[in-house]
This record gives C-alpha cells, structure tokens and sequence, in this order.
C-alpha cells in the first residue's frame, strides 16, 4: 500500500480506469476506488486493501462521499458528456483538482465553457483531455512550438497500427455523433466548423520506421478543443491510418486484450504533430504501445505535477498550458520515446 496522498479514480473498474489505478499504485499515491456499478467496484476492491466508494453522477451527496479525503479525482468514466460536470462540481465543493481523459470533443468544450470562470475564481484546477488523444498531441505540439507565439497550422497525424476499442470508446463515440447530429467536425480558420461532407483521403509523410501512410484527413480529436484552448493557431487538424479508422468503424471489432505482463495490447502507435509558421515547420513525434495504457501515466503524471505546484497556471486549461510540455514529455521516457525536430 503507498504512502502517498489519496487520489480517487471515478470509473476505476473501467478499461483506462484499470490502468490509471495501477499506474497511481506504481507512484506510491493510495486509489480510492469510485465509480456507478457497486459489484464492479467491490470485485475490483477485493484483496487490494483499496477502499470502494459507489455513486451515481446524479447523487450530489454520495459524489461529495466518495471524494472525501481525497487529494485529487481522476475521472475515467465515459460518456464524460454524462459524468464530467457532475464530477467536476465535486471536486469544486470538495476543493481539490480535476483531471479526466475524455476524448469527446463536445464533453470538453463543455469543460472549458462552463467551468473557466467559476475554476479561475475559485484557483482550482480542472484539466481536460489529459489522455492519449488531447493531452498528447496539446503535449507535442506545444512542445514542437517552443519559443514561437503563434503558428499558422498544426497538424497532429496518429500512426496507429490498429484500433480495437473498448466498450467506453463506442459508447463515447455514438454520444458525440448524436450530438452534433452525424456531422463531422475541423477546426479551420480559428473556429469549429461542422460538415457534411466526407473525409478527405491522403497520404500522410510519417516519419521512418513507419514512412508514408494512407490517412483519413479531418479524422477530428480532441486535439481541436486542446491546443487552440491556449496556442494561436488557426487551423489544427488531426489524421488517422485507414486502418485504425476501419477498425474503430466495423461493429465487430474485439475489444483490447492484453499481450504483456503490463495488461497492455499489442496495438503500437507513432503521433507526428507538426506545426507551421511562414516556411519554417517544426516537428514532434512519439512513440509506444497501447493507447490506452499510455493514458495512465499521462494522467497520473499530471496528477504529481498538480498535487506538487509544477503549474503554470489555474481554471480550466489543457495539459500544454498548465505543464512545462517538453519537461512532461521527458517524464514519460519509460512509456513513450519522444523526438523533437525543431
């Protein structure tokens, strides 16, 4: 059992949950187990000595019991359109920070939108995205910015050799469609822009061992809430290898099963965020496996850098506005190789 301070995960016998949990465990923090589903979290509790506190996000009073004596919540239950703002109010009235991993571009432009004033007023700290999609490519392409005010375009293309989602990503998906009505989403010429049309197809030039690459173009994460939160970039577009496009849409596709003594899958990925400014590009890339194991110490990571007064700033703020990026990048050495290309 750590020693360190406690740090409730709220869907902690969720896929991600899973790994943050242990990954908190690796870092000497004590979990404190929340999440909806009373059974799941007492199967998950038993033996470990972890404590497992139930509530539902519509239950203000058994929310506010299960942050108790917290140090800090990570929120890893999707949909986060459903259970962001009622977790997040939590850790105002409980005065702790907020970190969660949703990839939902609508469920973080809620964050940002409802909660800034008041997190700014308060000093709290809230971040968003803080995962592999969002938080990773905010993390690059801050970083690949370095000493440069503004770009004219950021390009962040995700590598991936495949995609099995979990359960949580389809259900996070199929929310995000419904609410923007089945159109598609960019962030073009400093705004969001929803479409109707389809994707445009290309090749996208990733860097070797992987090399060049039939990509969806616009295929739109996270990335478009997180770096123009905070960067002046008019135009952030993100990409995705046919491949993992293909498997994230076929119905039949199996969830993640582990391949390693880490839980983690067989699934490698390579993210190239490159940004431009007048002729001059500049470039970071990472590497790794598993794209949701790696979410785990992203997340955790941020959670020590917070608990520890490694910030920048407070209120609602993206991973590369909050953290030094190149500095949080360089602590991840064991989970990701990361390359600078200025």
């Amino acid at each position: 059992m750590g020693t360190g301070p406690t740090v409730a995960v709220y869907g902690a016998y969720g896929h991600t949950g899973r790994f943050v949990v242990a990954r908190l465990r690796e870092r000497g923090f004590v979990p404190l187990l929340s999440g909806r589903d009373a059974g799941k979290l007492a199967a998950l509790a038993s033996g470990s000595g972890l404590d497992a506190r139930p509530a539902a996000v519509d239950d203000p009073a058994a929310l506010d019991r299960a942050l108790a004596g917290a140090a800090a919540v990570v929120n890893c239950a999707g949909p986060f359109a459903t259970t962001a703002a009622p977790v997040i109010e939590a850790a105002l009235r409980a005065g702790i920070p907020y970190v969660d991993v949703a990839a939902e571009i609508e469920a973080n432009l809620d964050t940002f939108t409802h909660f800034t004033d008041r997190a700014r007023a308060a000093g709290a700290v809230i971040v968003p995205a803080m995962a592999f999609y969002g938080g990773l490519g905010d993390l690059l392409v801050t970083a690949a910015m370095g000493d440069w005010t503004a770009a004219d375009e950021a390009h962040v293309a995700y590598g991936l050799n495949g995609w099995h989602p979990t359960p949580g990503t389809r259900v996070a998906g199929a929310v995000s469609r419904q609410r923007r009505d089945g159109r598609r989403v960019r962030y073009a010429n400093g705004r969001l822009e929803y479409r109707d049309d389809a994707m445009p197809g290309l090749t996208w030039p990733f860097p070797e061992p992987m090399g060049p690459r039939d990509v969806l173009g616009e295929f739109t994460m996270a990335d478009v809430v997180t770096v123009p939160s905070h960067l002046s970039i008019p135009d952030v577009r993100t990409y995705m290898t046919v491949e993992a496009a293909r498997d994230l849409s076929a119905p039949d596709t199996p969830a993640p099963t582990a391949a390693d003594e880490h839980g983690r899958s067989a699934q490698t990925f390579l993210v190239d965020a490159v940004v431009r400014s007048g002729g001059a590009e500049r470039r970071a890339v990472a590497r790794g496996q598993d794209i949701y194991a790696v979410t785990a110490p992203l997340a955790v990571e941020a959670v020590d850098r917070i608990l520890t007064g490694r910030t920048r700033t407070t209120g609602v703020a993206s991973a590369g506005e909050i953290f030094d990026a190149a500095d949080f990048l360089r602590a991840l050495s064991s989970h990701l190789s990361v390359e600078l290309r200025p």
